[in-house]
């Protein structure tokens, strides 16, 4: 008997699946709670360095989650030529937040969003000639940038935990260092639980748990939480126009480098996680998706958007592979940017509550990068040299942030973020002993020889065939023992 068509037909794509409304809601809640924290840390953070208010840092969280969830559909529903159709969670990226910080302190809030926007857009027109120049940006250094940024985030947690401002009476003191030390001690520990959604969960809860203590503590003030509107559209350039500078774009665009190099892996991660196929085209209708929607974002008041690795691991851990599901998740962070009052609370969570938490946070960051690191070849390169080299110039700034001060302010945007600074050396370092090789020297480094054990070449010559070894002896064929110096005679 034949089979009928729909019996021959194949089977939809895994992140085709339809699993139903109610399946979308807890699964796409589920999304939205594991990248929560991440998502309002950037503005939290950007916001207090740059001096805002609560309220304007609110819109900063809010405008966040907005132009998360719109990028988030936008990647998984997709646009002719934008989106991946894959189940990627899209947010504000990491990768910038010294950058901008750094950037903010130059020109204000205009100038990171102008800053953006035109990285953003020069990061859209190069996207399809971006996989031709992915091999100046292997591991090594992305690793590097990677475990710089959790560095660099590091002074920012050290700041929250004495209380975020250092004006304040009671900046450093120890009610504060306690509270911070609480909250990180509340990570750890459901970190540890058996549960795998408590444990994944580890730092919003920790937040909601130490905000808890210091309102009973009297160090949590939610007075102006109800001031303002409950739901409102997004407000349209809040902050001004933006304003365009030509170091500080220069500056966000090797930002935006290492975010097309971080959406590309995620990506590719997560289609070989779902077992799809993940073709240039597709991969490119991604990256052009990341590059729209971070170019849209600071119309809002928002920042550069990337996918979030921790919801690859999530669909990894849960097998959940839809991307409707990942689609749902993006339609809450829309409903959450359409709130004011959740802006209002995050923003009033106590700045040392979020120093314990970000400890944890920023440290998981640099470990990411160590991570990616250790998978480099450190064999016969001087891959250890470049690494140590371009972590130990992106710290200047961060261990003397007036370092650059006396440069000029073109060369002091740029290498003030020692993101920015570790990723240029990075860079140049790569290219010029790993791709330029000529006039590299066959001898090793004395830092790199120093970490592993190894031979010189002109030593080996020296051994006739037969030649061994017994008890710290070297011996020739005929077993006749070779005389060993320990130096050359002069």
């Amino acid at each position: 008997m034949a089979k009928s068509a729909k019996e021959t037909a194949a089977p939809p794509p895994p992140e085709d699946e339809k699993l139903g409304i109610g399946a979308n809601l807890a699964y796409g809640l589920q999304h939205v709670l594991t990248m929560y924290g991440g998502i309002v840390a950037v503005p939290l953070i950007l916001g207090q360095a740059s001096g805002l208010s609560p309220g304007e840092i609110g819109l900063l969280v809010t405008a966040s989650l907005f132009a998360g969830g719109l990028a988030t559909m936008l990647q998984t529903l997709g646009l002719p030529f934008f989106g991946s159709r894959l189940p990627l969670v899209q947010g504000v990226s990491f990768s910038g937040v010294a950058t901008m910080i750094a950037i903010s302190g130059n020109g204000g809030m205009q100038s990171v969003l102008g800053a953006v926007m035109a990285a953003s857009l020069i990061g859209l027109l190069i996207t399809p000639i971006f996989s031709r120049i992915t091999r100046f940006f292997p591991p090594l250094v992305t690793g590097i940038v990677i475990t710089t940024i959790g560095l660099a985030l590091m002074p920012v947690a050290a700041r929250w935990a004495m209380g975020g401002n250092s004006a304040a009476s009671d900046f450093g003191s120890p009610a504060n260092i306690q509270l911070a030390a609480v909250t990180l001690v509340i990570v750890l520990l459901l970190s540890k639980l058996g549960n795998a959604a408590i444990s994944r969960l580890s730092i919003l809860l920790a937040l909601i748990i130490g905000t808890g203590i210091a309102y009973f503590a009297g160090m949590a003030d939610f007075s102006r939480v109800a001031e303002g509107q409950f739901f409102a559209l997004p407000t349209i350039f809040h902050f001004g126009y933006p304003t365009f500078e030509i170091a500080a774009i220069v500056s966000m665009f090797i930002v935006i480098m290492v975010t097309l190099v971080e959406t590309s892996a995620d990506i590719l991660a997560v289609g070989e996680i779902i077992e799809t196929k993940v073709d240039s085209r597709r991969l490119g209708d991604g990256l052009r998706a990341d590059m729209l929607s971070s170019l849209i974002a600071p119309v809002f008041g928002s920042f550069t958007q990337s996918a979030f690795a921790q919801n690859v691991g999530l669909v990894a851990v849960t097998g959940v592979k839809s991307r409707y599901v990942v689609a749902t998740g993006g339609l809450f962070l829309v409903m959450l940017g359409l709130l004011p009052v959740m802006g209002r609370i995050v923003a009033a969570v106590p700045s040392a509550v979020l120093g314990g938490a970000g400890i944890v946070l920023f440290g998981t960051v640099a470990a990411s990068g160590i991570r990616t690191l250790s998978k480099v070849d450190y064999n016969n390169n001087m891959n250890l040299v470049i690494v140590a080299t371009s972590i130990g110039f992106g710290m200047i700034p961060i261990a003397s942030p007036g370092f650059y001060e006396h440069f000029p302010a073109w060369f002091a945007t740029i290498f003030h973020s020692g993101i920015s600074s570790a990723a240029l050396m990075a860079i140049s370092l790569n290219l010029i002993f790993n791709h330029l090789t000529a006039g590299n020297s066959d001898q090793q480094s004395v830092f790199v020889a120093g970490t592993e054990r190894t031979l010189r070449y002109q030593d080996i010559a020296r051994l006739h065939d037969g030649d061994y070894f017994l008890n710290g002896k070297l011996y020739d064929a005929k077993g006749l023992e070779v005389p060993v110096i320990a130096s050359e005679a002069h």
